[in-house]
């Protein structure tokens, strides 16, 4: 299928919140990931489900399906569940990878265990299009997906990050409500810590309703687009790729991640 066909899915994760739902973000306190302050203090390196979905972002602008495929993935390691959708959308239609609509269900079943609307929709119209050989393809494959990449184990495995790199900030640090400490980033300006630190982007609960918050009721409907060219305010590309390896990495990679 050609490129220029560009799945649903993927083309919402390429706008969101760049679209309808910027206004939204900005009333919850925005998406760190197009706040250029925040994307340049080094916010990404700590939250690896945004931080690989990012690169997965930025590959796909450039054309390189295969390597955002891979990104997004790795993302998908984390529990972020977009990231789970776009894999699903790739699978079912065979960009960056080989065509497997059987396993495109099981990755989109996955993108819906919370119950966002949306994916859970994909997942019921996959499943209606599925044969019987694919039915039976993605109830016997799915569990093995499922048992790495299901909430129950990746939430866990994005939690220990999460609480890891809070715990590398002090009070001192991190400041008071009325007299916050001023994070400095080298040619950009200074952030207060409060908004660095807000236990919606640390706390694993708060983090994963925040998430809630922007995905459970998005809908997105059929598009038919030319190339896509992303604009980001700051690209994760700038970033130093091994020392974000040393940082993200709580256990080992698994072994179908390149």
């Amino acid at each position: 299928m050609s490129p220029k066909f560009l799945a649903p899915l993927l083309l919402a994760v390429l706008t969101i919140p760049t679209a309808p739902l910027l206004a939204q973000q900005k009333a919850r306190g925005g998406d760190p990931t197009i706040d250029p302050m925040l994307v340049a203090a080094g916010f990404l390196d700590s939250h690896p489900d945004l931080l690989h979905r990012s690169r997965g972002l930025d590959a796909y602008g450039k054309k390189d399906h295969e390597k955002a495929f891979n990104a997004f993935k790795r993302a998908a390691w984390y529990s972020d569940k977009p990231s789970q959708a776009i894999v699903g959308e790739m699978l079912w239609i065979g960009l960056g990878t080989e065509k497997d609509r059987a396993l495109a269900h099981v990755w989109m079943s996955l993108a819906a265990e919370r119950g966002y609307r949306s994916f859970s929709e994909k997942r019921d119209l996959y499943w209606q299009q599925l044969d019987e050989t694919e039915r039976a393809r993605a109830e016997s494959e799915g569990p093995a997906i499922r048992a790495e990449y299901a909430d129950s184990v990746a939430e866990p495995r994005l939690a220990v990050v999460l609480r890891r790199e809070l715990n590398k900030a002090t009070g001192s640090r991190v400041g008071s409500a009325t007299s916050p400490v001023q994070i400095v980033v080298p040619g950009v300006g200074t952030i207060d810590s409060t908004q660095y630190y807000n236990p919606r982007y640390w706390d694993p609960k708060q983090y994963r309703e925040y998430q809630d918050s922007i995905w459970h009721d998005v809908r997105i409907g059929r598009v038919d687009v030319g190339d896509v060219e992303q604009v980001r305010d700051a690209s994760p590309a700038t970033l130093s790729a091994p020392a974000i390896q040393g940082e993200v990495d709580p256990e080992p990679v698994p072994d179908d991640q390149d």
